[in-house]
Order: C-alpha cells, then structure tokens, then sequence
C-alpha cells in the first residue's frame, strides 16, 4: 500500500525543485571549446567539453530568469585572451541584472603567471582565493626563438622570401634576434594587451590604472598583500565559497552548470515548430586553414581542429540557399594558411552577400593571415580588444640540407627533367631563376591579399600598405587602422545579424553545415552535400613533407607563426 505522506513528499520535493533558487556554476580548468569539432572521433573525445556558445547562451537567459540568483565561475588559465574578453562581457551583463556573481580559484598563477585569469576573474563583483594561493599579476611576455645559429651548426641553409619586413616566420630560421620591425611590432602587442588588462582591471576593482600598474610590478602578490591591496575579497577554501552562498540563498539552493541550465531551457527550442522560422545561420571556421573538408589539423586529436574550403564553402552554399537564413554570422578562429583555400572562401562570403545575405565576421582569439583573407570581404568584423588579428603578407621557401647530409655522409643522387624540376627539393638551393619564380608568386599573392583588404575595408591601397607589410595587430589596435569595424563577441555578431535582417532579437540561430551521424556515414550525393569527410593536411601543396618534417606551420604560406595563444 502506498503511503500517501510519502506521496506527499515526493511531490513537495518536486514543487521545490522547481522554484528553489539556482546558483550556476562554470569551472573553466579544461578551458573551453569553441564549436564540435567536424570529425567523429575529436568530437566523441571532447563530448564533456565546456563549448562557447552553452556558456554564453545560458548567461544570457539567466539574466532575465528569477530562479537564477548567482554565477559562480571557478577561474583557471586554460582561456584565452579574446574568450576571457567574451566572458567577462557576458558576465558584466549579469551583474547589470542584478545578479551576483563569484569568482573563486586556488591560485591566479602559482609561483608564476597569472595576469590573464585574474583580468577574468575583476568582471566578477567578488574575488575570492585560497590563503595559500597567489596574485600573479606580472604583466605580460613574449618569447620568440630565433634557431639561424643551431640551422648553422647543423648544416641547414634557410632560403625564405617574405612579404613584408613585419611577416616575421622567416625570422625565426633565417635570423639570430629581432629585426627592427620585429621588435617593434612584438613591443606594441605586449604593450596593447598590457593597457587593455590594467585598464579592465581599473576599472573593476575601482583603483588607478597607475595602482594597478605598480601592483604589476610587484607580482605575483602573496594572498594576504592581495586582500590588503583590494585585489582580491575573501580569502577562503572552495567550500568557504560554497557555503557563503547557500547562506545568502538558502539550504534549498540548488546548483547546475550553466551549460546544463542552458540545453535543459533550450530543448523547446529544438522541438519541431509550425513552419520554418527566419534565422541566423551560423558558420564556424576553427584552426589553420586547409584545401578540402574541416577535421583534425594534424594525424593527433591533441592538434586541434582544422578549416577546409571544400566544408566551409558548402556552409555558404546551403545557408544561401536556405530561404528561412536571413543573415550570416563567420565565427572565424584561425592562424590562417593555404592561400589558394582562403581565396576560396573569401569568394564563398562574397557570394553570400551578393545574394543579399549579411555576412558579419565574429573573430575569436586568432583570426590573422588567412585568418583575416576569409574574414575581409564580410559586411562587418567584429574583435575583441585582445583578439589577434592582421598579419596582411605572405612567406614562403625551404631549408637547404644538403650541408647536413654531408655531415652525415649521405648521398643523394637524382635524375631530372625540366629547368625547374628540383626546385623544391631540400638538396638543392634556388637557382636565380627559381628565386625568379619565388618572388613573382610571393608578389602576386600579397598584390591579391592587398588589393582585396582595399576593397573590402574600403581602404586606399597607401592605407592598406601602411597597415599590411605582415604586421600582426591586436584587435583594439586593428579598430583604429580600419581592419576591423567594432570591438565585441559572438554575442554581439549575432545581435548585429539579426538587426541587419530585420529579425526579431530572439530569432533562432542555426549551426550550418550540419550533419547527423547518419550522415557521415552515407555516401555523398554531390560536391554540394552537406556530408564532409576528413580530407589530408595540403596547405602547403608538395612541400607539405617537408613543413611537417622541418616544424614549419604545415598550414601554408598565410600562417600566423608560433604560439599565439596569449593566457
């Protein structure tokens, strides 16, 4: 028999659920993934990932939902710049609605540096940080290494060709420090993150930029100087902060990740509706650019996704062919690449608009080189201060290691027919009439990249050399020279794409190209299907052995060299 007290209760408990008050949670140590990766067996293995768009999406809804009556964030340094940018803006937003809302780390930086989280974690109204942890605001550095000397001794002859002096790949092989320009763009990046963080720092936490600048100079900060200097606002164990919150809320409180809170409200949204309602289409361009379908960038999952022109442009195409997409929003996190594919989708995001799509380009933390040739014929661009972007030039060429073998007594004989048949091999320096070629197709594309940032920026080409010659800019840098319309997140991309196609501000937002699983394993109808199959690394045609052998950015010639995620 069954007790009706029991019954009682389970649906008290239910009634509760429901109304009690939500506290959300974030724990960005495993960082945040920017879109599903395209191929199945990166995707299966970042299922439990923390994605973007969850984590905006459900900030956005909390601010208008009663129920949610704080956001606690735990903050690591697995973020980049321009994502920590996005965040912050997003939870501004919520604390604007009068939600709480609490940071909480063991350590900004432990020994070490901790600049980029504790920039994050000044968005929050409170601070807090275990007694033992650290402040590590200590600014902000680049290190470049330059291997001319070891290539040297080991026998190997770099032979590069760059377009211009600020196109610095080559450097790193074929010099021993920092050319002027080098130097001198590397010195304005620090120094343009370095005013974005203090100045957000300021701000939040209500000192002079000058206290915060000398706060930086005596980094990292022990945890009680930290408290003491109004850096941080309580010092306290993880279950301190837990605690601290159901005291303000109450035993009830009930706490859900935010991307959880997110799906579990957005599930009517995916439910069938009457008609096909106007939407945004939404294109994510991820990792170096590529001729062929998206997938891996390299034969390790570890490598990160990388953009083909082959699943790009099918994007453009059905999203053009949609009549229910009204505009476009290019969510594009690249160092660039292949210059062949770049033009590709530079002329698929030309096409789209001249079929009377908006297109407006969201940059995430890179969008530079061929990050940028994709990016510049779009309605509008938007960045975040932080994100890297620019980088308008070209590089390419070989290592001779014909020095090498001798060292190591290896013979290389060959046959050959045609003047310029060996003029890639590695045994082999450039003839003057094979550096004839090099130069003529480093001018061609740079002329082409330039040309094309002129029209698409509405720029003079005496403008656009000003701002090109290969220099990497950060985002607040690239607003004020014309390369970028606004500063802003995917957030903001989407607000724009909905006003320009006069859809309403909740209008839905559609992945394209999307496939089921189902899909990826039929067949593919025609070169337009929607089904995208994970095509090999070419960006640098035949010399891609070679790139990948050397550790040359195996992207291509439009790469934005090294490491430039800045955390």
């Amino acid at each position: 028999m069954v007790d009706p007290g029991s019954v009682i209760n389970v649906i008290k408990q239910a009634r509760e659920k429901r109304t009690a008050p939500l506290v959300l949670e974030l724990d960005l140590t495993d960082g945040l993934v920017e879109t599903p990766p395209a191929d199945p067996l990166t995707a299966v293995l970042a299922m439990r990932r923390t994605h973007l768009r969850d984590v905006l999406d459900g900030l956005r809804r909390a601010r208008a939902d009663s129920r949610v009556r704080a956001v606690v964030v735990k903050v690591t340094g697995g973020v980049g710049m321009a994502l920590v940018q996005e965040i912050r803006d997003a939870v501004t937003a919520v604390r604007e609605a009068g939600k709480l809302t609490v940071a909480w780390t063991e350590t900004f930086g432990e020994s070490g540096h901790g600049t980029v989280p504790y920039y994050l974690a000044t968005a929050f109204e409170k601070v807090w940080m275990q007694p033992t942890g650290e402040v590590g605001l200590t600014g902000m550095a680049l290190e470049e290494p330059f291997l001319a000397g070891a290539l040297e001794k080991a026998g190997v002859k770099p032979q590069f060709g760059q377009r211009h002096e600020y196109k610095t790949m080559a450097n790193t092989f074929m010099r021993k420090g920092y050319t002027p320009a080098h130097e001198e763009s590397s010195r304005r990046l620090v120094a343009s993150y370095v005013e974005q963080i203090t100045e957000g720092i300021a701000a939040a936490r209500g000192l002079p930029v000058e206290k915060v600048r000398e706060l930086m100079d005596r980094g990292p900060l022990l945890a009680a100087d930290a408290l003491e200097n109004g850096l941080v606002d309580r010092l306290g164990y993880r279950d301190e902060v837990y605690a601290d919150l159901r005291e303000r809320f109450g035993p009830t409180a009930q706490l859900k990740f935010v991307t959880r809170y997110n799906r579990s409200h957005g599930l009517a949204r995916k439910l069938p509706q009457p008609g096909r309602q106007d939407a945004v289409a939404l294109i994510n361009g991820q990792g170096p650019i590529r001729l062929g379908r998206s997938g891996r960038g390299g034969p390790l999952p570890s490598q990160g996704p990388a953009m083909g022109s082959d699943t790009i442009g099918a994007a453009f195409r059905a999203a053009v062919r949609d009549d229910s997409v009204r505009a476009i929003v290019f969510r594009v996190n690249s160092p660039g690449g292949s210059a062949v594919a770049s033009d590709a989708i530079w002329r698929e995001v030309n096409l789209a608009r001249r079929a009377g799509k908006p297109v407006i380009v969201s940059m995430g933390n890179v969008a530079a080189s061929g990050g940028y040739y994709v990016a510049m014929a779009a309605d509008t661009i938007i960045a975040q201060p932080g994100t890297l972007t620019g980088s308008i030039g070209v590089v390419m060429g070989k290592p001779v290691i014909s020095g090498l073998l001798d060292r190591l007594g290896i013979a290389m004989g060959h046959v050959s027919e045609g003047a310029h048949a060996r003029m890639l091999s590695m045994t082999k320096e450039f003839d003057e009439s094979e550096w004839e070629r090099v130069n003529a197709s480093l001018d061609a594309i740079y002329a082409d990249f330039t040309a094309k940032v002129a029209e698409g920026r509405g720029l003079s080409p005496e403008q656009v050399d000003e701002v090109a010659r290969g220099r990497v800019w950060t985002g607040a840098d690239a607003r004020r020279h014309g390369l970028v319309d606004e500063l802003g997140g995917l957030d903001r991309a989407l607000e724009l794409a909905r006003k320009k196609a006069g859809l309403a501000a909740d209008a839905p937002v559609r992945v394209f190209p999307h496939s089921s699983p189902l899909d990826r394993l039929r067949p593919a109808e025609s070169s337009e299907d929607r089904t995208a199959a994970t095509a090999r690394f070419d960006g640098w045609g035949s010399l891609s052995g070679v790139a990948a052998r050397l550790g040359l950015p195996a992207a291509g010639p439009l790469t934005l060299p090294g490491n430039w995620e800045i955390r």
